[in-house]
């Protein structure tokens, strides 16, 4: 009777990690990607290992699982994941309408377009509902550029911003009072967001660049000088 060794498995990370080159992790691959998708997770190097192995592939290539990827990498705004991605797709593909739309959403995000991203966004349910989260990580990029940018928003300002109106847009805002350190103010015309203060809206907290410098470092410099 022989003992048979149990077969030794591998994380799609690993297998990335240990070759990403290699043809046969493609199928793995786009499973993955999916299971991204279903489980709300995301892996960059991953989806762009599989972008790269398409180059090399090119009859293999999968829109639906490329048009995944790219949402996935909108999702993940402000990095630069969606041009990362972008880059290594072929322009033929590129010019196909789904692609297209993905492409003006994101010049509207980088740009802090909100009003028109979420009218082009509402045209195009078909293409972004099949990634859960969508709305709601676009809603979180939206609450950054605004943080950076404003140490009071307007409510008008905000509710554009994240395409929330109304009751809704009151229990959002009374959720990240409690939560994220927003105070509620009542303005002249609408209510205002107080926002946490960062060295972006607060620029006085912005650490000089000479305090940043140990000592130790600039008393270093000075025999150089000399």
């Amino acid at each position: 009777m022989t003992n048979e060794q149990p077969e030794e498995t591998f994380t799609v990370e690993e297998i990335v990690a240990a070759n990403p080159y290699n043809p046969d992790i493609l199928n793995d691959l786009e499973v993955f990607v999916n299971e991204q998708v279903s489980s709300q997770a995301y892996n960059l190097d991953a989806n762009l290992s599989l972008l790269r192995l398409y180059q090399f592939e090119p009859e293999r290539l999968s829109v639906q699982i490329v048009a995944r990827i790219l949402i996935k990498a909108l999702m993940a705004m402000p990095a630069p994941d969606f041009s990362l991605c972008l880059f290594l797709i072929p322009e033929h593909v590129q010019m196909e309408e789904q692609f297209k739309t993905l492409i003006v959403l994101s010049h509207y995000l980088e740009t802090g377009r909100f009003r028109q991203f979420w009218d082009e966004a509402s045209k195009n349910r078909n293409i972004l509902e099949v990634v859960p989260g969508f709305e709601q990580a676009i809603q979180g990029y939206a609450i950054h550029v605004l943080s950076l940018t404003y140490q009071k928003v307007p409510r008008p300002v905000l509710a554009e911003a994240i395409n929330i109106e109304g009751l809704a847009l009151d229990k959002f805002m009374e959720y990240h009072a409690a939560n994220s350190g927003w105070v509620i103010e009542k303005g002249a015309h609408s209510q205002l967001i107080v926002l946490p203060r960062n060295e972006f809206n607060h620029p006085e907290l912005k650490k000089n660049t000479a305090d940043t410098v140990p000592f130790e470092h600039i008393t270093r410099i000075f025999p150089v000088l000399s």
